[in-house]
């Protein structure tokens, strides 16, 4: 005990003095950037990965474009082919159910023949014409086709025998149609390029020659995308076969 202050000394003199302090400024509060971990990335790490990122998102947009035009493409064509197959199966039914009734025209004592065509276009009637309301008609039709500009269209009349103001109803079936082409197979095996020709074949049957069928007929689409498309149509007889009568 130091006299005069009534302190006992410890034993351990100012190294036991300084060692308290020591022990604190090893203990300082302000962190050594040295000692810390790092985290995240580097610039050239993230400029990496951004690349890698560009490139494989162009290359699924390319895939992606690509998958799109060739569906649109493909839907294109199905609706084109479908087009196509309907006007095809119009015209041949129309053709199959051609019957031998000519009509009268616009004009006075104007008849027109049950099938008249050119090899650009044909006007028949046609037997089909459905009737679901059972109205007080006749359950035949007028039709026509014709090739205007680059669309088929079909044209038909609500009557048989026309007055001056009928006006057919119009109906474009087809287009981009570069070219149609009928002609017209008679009794005696020759092709025609007009319904009825100007010496019509007799075949063994006097038939007027405004009721006179072709036993078939040919048309033929020429399309800028499809190519030719070619069709050969057998028709009804012009006339029935006479009945024969049994005796009982």
């Amino acid at each position: 005990m130091k006299p005069g202050l009534g302190i006992r000394d410890s034993g351990l003199g100012e190294a036991g003095a300084r060692q308290p302090a020591r022990l604190r400024s090893s203990e300082s509060p302000i962190p050594n950037p040295q000692s810390r971990p790092s985290y995240g990335f580097s610039l050239i790490e993230l400029l990496v990965a951004l690349a890698v990122f560009a490139a494989l998102a162009a290359a699924a947009y390319g895939g992606l474009a690509q998958l799109a035009r060739t569906r649109g493409a493909l839907a294109a064509q199905q609706d084109r082919l479908a087009a196509v197959t309907r006007a095809v199966a119009a015209v041949e039914r129309d053709l199959r159910q051609a019957v031998s009734r000519s009509v009268l025209g616009s004009g006075r004592n104007d008849v027109l023949p049950a099938l008249s065509g050119v090899s650009g276009g044909v006007e028949l009637t046609r037997l089909g014409y459905a009737n679901p309301r059972a109205e007080s008609r006749s359950h035949l039709e007028r039709v026509a086709y014709a090739l205007d500009g680059a669309a088929l269209r079909r044209l038909r009349y609500a009557v048989l025998d026309r007055a001056p103001d009928t006006v057919p109803a119009t109906t474009v079936l087809l287009d981009r149609v570069d070219e149609l082409r009928l002609r017209y197979l008679g009794c005696d095996g020759t092709w025609r390029e007009a319904w009825p020709s100007s010496q019509p074949p007799t075949c063994g049957r006097q038939i007027d020659r405004t009721e006179l069928l072709p036993r078939a007929v040919e048309f033929r689409f020429v399309l800028p995308d499809l190519g030719e498309i070619r069709r050969l149509v057998e028709l009804p007889s012009s006339s029935p076969p006479t009945a024969v009568v049994v005796e009982p």
